[in-house]
């Protein structure tokens, strides 16, 4: 089995703000919600939520459980919300197996979410064609990259990959996601993750212009994630 790798705008510098409770007493609220703050991203995810992206080759609808893997849920709806998967490249698409996205187009911001990382969720659900998954490099590593399964991927299911939510509507979209690079560097002539990380999107652009990428991604219904579209 193939091993998966892990690893916008910003809402500018959180501040502190300091309110006071009906004592009189000082207290600080916490930060602004900002892409460059990986910790002020907490919200808790509704029980079931819908994300619509559109890509460069058409919409894509990933409903979300909590109950499947609440970390994850959790994750992802943060991620979402704040934009951070604007302009995002499905940068490993590999026929039969997986399209895996979710590095900041914005090097500011991979850089800032590298070490976020949450720990595992109990994998209660298979990987089956059109689950979507976080990717990791070994235990309690997630942190933003997710993978859409193409077939049926069992075989990932002992190995801690916990999906948490699942396309809906548009696999056929996802069907079409450009693989001609094939598998990414080192071991491929596709994309370096880690110049991703560095260069973000003018990498891409200059050297894969044929990836295709997320133009825009939003909580389906959730008017407070307009400005993240």
């Amino acid at each position: 089995m193939k091993k998966l790798l892990i690893a916008a705008l910003a809402c500018g510098i959180a501040v502190a703000q300091t309110k006071t409770d009906k004592t009189g007493a000082a207290k600080t609220a916490p930060p602004a919600p900002n892409l460059l703050n990986p910790s002020s991203l907490r919200a808790r995810a509704p029980e079931t939520y819908k994300v619509k992206f559109t890509t460069t080759k058409g919409d894509v609808i990933i409903e979300v459980h909590r109950t499947w893997a609440p970390l994850g849920a959790d994750r992802f709806y943060n991620l979402v919300r704040a934009g951070f998967y604007k302009d995002a490249a499905f940068f490993r698409v590999i026929p039969r197996f997986m399209a895996q996205f979710g590095i900041s187009a914005r090097p500011d911001v991979a850089d800032a979410w590298e070490n976020a990382k949450i720990t595992d969720d109990k994998v209660t659900q298979s990987n089956k064609r059109g689950a979507v998954t976080f990717a990791t490099a070994g235990p309690n590593t997630r942190t933003t990259q997710i993978f859409i399964n193409y077939g049926d991927n069992a075989g990932l299911d002992g190995q801690g990959f916990a999906p948490f939510g699942q396309v809906t509507e548009g696999m056929d979209v996802v069907d079409k996601f450009y693989s001609g690079y094939g598998e990414g560097a080192p071991s491929g002539r596709g994309p370096d993750q880690g110049e991703i990380r560095s260069k973000g999107k003018a990498y891409l652009d200059r050297f894969f212009p044929q990836l295709d990428r997320i133009v825009s991604a939003s909580i389906m219904g959730d008017e407070a994630a307009g400005a993240a579209k």
